[in-house]
């Protein structure tokens, strides 16, 4: 258990609050009233704090909402009551991501986080909150990820049988999560210390994500990217204002990374926009013509935090690589008697 998880279990013996999923009416979009936009000395939008996704929304469109870009109030609200059932039942792994709207709509493509070894229960989760959007990618206008290219669904299948085939040879048969190297950034997943805080210089926006422990310093003074052969786990990151969003550009991805699923040639542009005091609007479009047909786009509404960000460490901990690589050496120890 991370520091976050001991947090809320300090919190929930002093408050008991983590009983209820609050719901927003609709995406919030609309500036409030009498707002203003606050900015740093240097005359830049401020966006600077902890901000955090929570959402349950999912990643891709679920089938039951197909066609559908929001919900009513009244499945908003018969939804919501579902998901604080869930809540109070399940194991935490099978309320993180999709998981969570899945099992709500009896959705037959859920697969269970760990169904022989479990995961920890649900009382260690952060609230999930909802809103009226069914799905987080805005485009495609499906709300569903583009279909992969011949060459890279031939190349999907080929690490599919491998991974059933040699699940734990050696570490590097596991993610890149499991080894502890690297955990992607920006996360689009929810629930699960998914947290970032950015600061703020003249030269620099400086962006650090909880999941991973990981930071990015991201110049934005107009200079031009790495040489394509200078290659990094997160790629190699430019900053730009455009009028008052802050736009990312992202290239030069390690061929290690596989950033969902892309290869190094992904070209990721990221777009940050306050649209109040306790929102900002964060865009991600990915484009790798190896990878999918066509780019697609997804839109997190990151809300202000209070918390703190604790250490990620992952090094430190992970005792789960020793378990799965014995675990496996006593499954073929067990193969090999019973021939």
């Amino acid at each position: 258990m991370n520091a976050r998880g001991w947090y809320l279990f300090l919190l929930a013996v002093t408050i008991a609050s983590l009983v209820a999923l609050p719901a927003w009416a609709q995406s919030p979009e609309k500036t409030p009233e009498g707002w203003t936009l606050s900015r740093t000395p240097d005359g830049q939008p401020d966006l600077q704090g902890v901000w955090a996704n929570n959402t349950a929304t999912p990643l891709e469109r679920p089938e039951a909402f197909a066609g559908r870009e929001v919900l009513s109030q009244e499945e908003l609200a018969t939804l919501h009551q579902r998901l604080a059932e869930l809540r109070d039942s399940e194991q935490a792994g099978n309320l993180l991501g999709d998981r969570l709207i899945q099992q709500a709509l009896d959705d037959p493509n859920f697969t269970p986080f760990d169904p022989e070894t479990g995961n920890y229960n649900s009382f260690w989760l952060v609230e999930r909150e909802i809103e009226d959007r069914t799905s987080l990618i805005v485009d495609p206008p499906n709300g569903r990820i583009p279909s992969l290219t011949p060459i890279a669904q031939r190349k999907a299948d080929a690490r599919r049988v491998y991974r059933r085939n040699h699940p734990a040879d050696g570490p590097e048969d596991r993610g890149l999560g499991d080894r502890c190297l690297n955990f992607a950034t920006p996360r689009m997943g929810s629930g699960y210390n998914s947290y970032l805080q950015i600061l703020q210089t003249p030269g620099y926006v400086a962006f650090l994500q909880e999941m991973g422990h990981q930071a990015r310093m991201i110049p934005i003074d107009g200079r031009p990217h790495l040489a394509e052969d200078v290659r990094q786990w997160n790629g190699d990151s430019r900053g730009r204002w455009e009028g008052d969003t802050l736009v990312i550009e992202t290239a030069n991805f390690s061929p290690k990374s596989g950033f969902r699923g892309a290869t190094e040639n992904l070209h990721l542009t990221e777009r940050y926009t306050r649209l109040g005091p306790q929102t900002v609007k964060q865009e991600i479009t990915l484009d790798d013509a190896a990878t999918w047909t066509r780019p697609w786009t997804v839109v997190i509404y990151l809300k202000e935090s209070q918390d703190q960000l604790f250490e990620y460490a992952c090094h430190e901990g992970n005792y789960a690589m020793v378990g799965i690589l014995g675990g496996a050496r006593a499954e073929e120890a067990a193969k090999e008697v019973s021939r």
